[in-house]
């Protein structure tokens, strides 16, 4: 195993890639955003995410993180995950992987260390919120200034207007690309941008109304519905 240490400032994007090696990413300060095509996680510095070997992901953090990553040759790991799995990254896991940093470690302890490593990894659950862009460009030029600007209330017919197109183009463009209508769609990209500053520990309502919620209790109660969690729970569940 090798761990790596990356220091992340704001807005720090490690874009579209993939390893030969099976990846465990982890923040022990700030937040981490993996992206994978169907998918994307958020991850606190209570989560780690394992990667396997060959999967194309970008890596992003909004706010300045360190991110340490641990990698792991295929042929020597007992774990065959196929899909990326979140674990809980507690004190244990958190310090054997700076034990593993040590260059001068003496292989049977390196060795001893690494079988304690892959013990502890236990996948936790956790709900992503998929949010898929729609390959129509008149639908993709909505979803890309919503992505910029989530709080943006301007209706499907107000964006049709804006752009040159009509409101049920734009609607069956969305139904059919993304696999669920405007409406729904616009609420998972709210949620899944208020995901970072969630995990970063901000007050419920100020990122509610950041993402454009009027009130708390109809974020908390769209997230919910989403997720089966509240956004308080959400990054607790593998306390």
């Amino acid at each position: 195993m090798i761990v790596c240490t990356f220091a992340m400032a704001a807005g720090t994007a490690f874009c579209w890639h993939a390893h030969d090696d099976h990846q465990l990413a982890w923040a022990p300060r700030g937040v981490l955003t993996v992206v994978t095509e169907p998918s994307t996680w958020v991850l606190p510095p209570t989560r780690a995410l394992w990667i396997p070997a060959g999967l194309r992901h970008e890596t992003r953090s909004s706010g300045p993180a360190t991110m340490r990553s641990l990698y792991v040759r295929p042929d020597l790991c007992p774990i065959g995950w196929a899909e990326p799995t979140p674990v809980a990254a507690g004190p244990l896991l958190v310090e054997l992987i700076s034990y593993l940093d040590r260059p001068a470690l003496d292989p049977d302890r390196r060795t001893r260390a690494e079988a304690v490593l892959t013990d502890l990894l236990e996948p936790v659950p956790l709900a992503t919120i998929e949010v898929r862009l729609p390959v129509d460009e008149r639908a993709r030029e909505v979803a890309q200034a919503l992505g910029d600007n989530p709080a943006d209330k301007r209706t499907l017919g107000q964006w049709g207007r804006a752009i040159g197109a009509s409101e049920r183009t734009l609607a069956r463009a969305f139904l059919a690309d993304t696999g669920v209508p405007f409406g729904r769609w616009r609420t998972l990209l709210r949620l899944q941008a208020a995901l970072p500053a969630l995990a970063d520990g901000q007050p419920v309502g100020n990122v509610a109304r950041h993402v454009g919620y009027d009130s708390t209790s109809a974020f908390v109660a769209a997230f919910r519905k989403e997720t089966g969690l509240t956004p308080a729970a959400y990054f607790q569940v593998c306390g």
